[in-house]
């Protein structure tokens, strides 16, 4: 999930409904309840608990297509430089035979760690289905931001920060695993696409100022960046996204980074959902224009760095 106070906005929200329950009056016969609220027979109960018995496997099989078993098609690896580390999953398409985009997916605070499983939680599912992979194959690449640490070393609260002199060692790290895949010649550097949601946002704004020749698109979430930093990537196509009403992250910051595209001369696409708070995520990645958009966009290969 995102920065951590959604737990509370949730809970908060379960403890609302609660309160509203009805009290039922006094019932001194089954006969006076409601269809719907009257014991359901020994019988029909034994007949479902058997009809179930026979649907299990097929419920396995749909689990297996499109339950939580999807999570384990990505490889879990690690990457270690020195004394840093990072934990990462990564998709790689079966049976590719050219090059293909990478998404680089920067998850939110709450699932950082060191289980190499939390990371999935958010998004990268939509990336990763059948359905997705067989409009849009690509490899997956999410790495574990550890505990206690940032994508990129700001105060989330503050209204602005600036651009921190070096990059955090787990986005350097994420970075670095990108690359790897471009020397084996297995991605295509001209699609190399990044995006992050909360945390994860601040990390995609904060990669795009440091590396903005090695993407082609950026979708940053509910996060912010530095303004400063605009001309550095003002022709990268950035689509941005953010909730009208986040009280966890304020929508401002992505305004103003929009606001300092623009005003660098680029072009960006920005989306608020007016009624939304911070998830602002889960309608994003589940948008197929997004998806069709993000993979129509190509680096000019004239312009690559070696």
């Amino acid at each position: 999930m995102g920065l951590g106070k959604i737990d509370a906005l949730s809970l908060r929200g379960q403890a609302t409904w609660v309160g509203q329950i009805r009290r039922t009056p006094c019932i001194r016969s089954v006969s006076m309840l409601p269809a719907f609220q009257r014991p359901i027979p020994t019988a029909t109960v034994c007949g479902l608990l058997t009809l179930a018995c026979f649907l299990l496997p097929s419920a396995s099989r749909c689990m297996g297509q499109d339950g939580k078993d999807w999570m384990e098609q990505l490889a879990r690896r690690e990457l270690t430089q020195g004394d840093k580390s990072l934990k990462y999953r990564i998709l790689e398409p079966a049976q590719a035979t050219e090059a293909l985009p990478v998404v680089l997916f920067l998850h939110g605070a709450g699932e950082r760690g060191d289980d190499n499983s939390k990371q999935l939680v958010h998004g990268v599912s939509q990336f990763v289905s059948k359905d997705a992979q067989s409009k849009h194959p690509c490899y997956v690449i999410a790495p574990q931001c550890p505990s206690g640490r940032r994508w990129v070393e700001v105060d989330w609260s503050a209204d602005q920060h600036d651009l921190p002199k070096d990059s955090s060692d787990s986005l350097a790290l994420a970075v670095a695993i990108v690359r790897d895949l471009i020397e084996q010649k297995k991605a295509d550097p001209t699609r190399i696409y990044i995006t992050g949601l909360s945390m994860g946002g601040y990390g995609t704004w904060d990669a795009i100022a440091r590396y903005p020749d090695l993407f082609a698109a950026a979708v940053p979430i509910c996060g912010g960046g530095d303004p400063k930093t605009a001309p550095r990537f003002k022709q990268l196509p950035v689509w941005c996204f953010h909730g009208g009403r986040d009280g966890v992250v304020k929508p401002e910051r992505s305004r103003e980074m929009i606001k300092a595209m623009e005003q660098a001369g680029g072009k960006p696409k920005y989306t608020e959902y007016p009624e939304a708070g911070h998830d602002s995520w889960t309608a994003t990645y589940a948008n197929p224009e997004l998806h069709q958009w993000l993979f129509e966009q190509r680096l000019d290969a004239k312009t690559l760095k070696p």
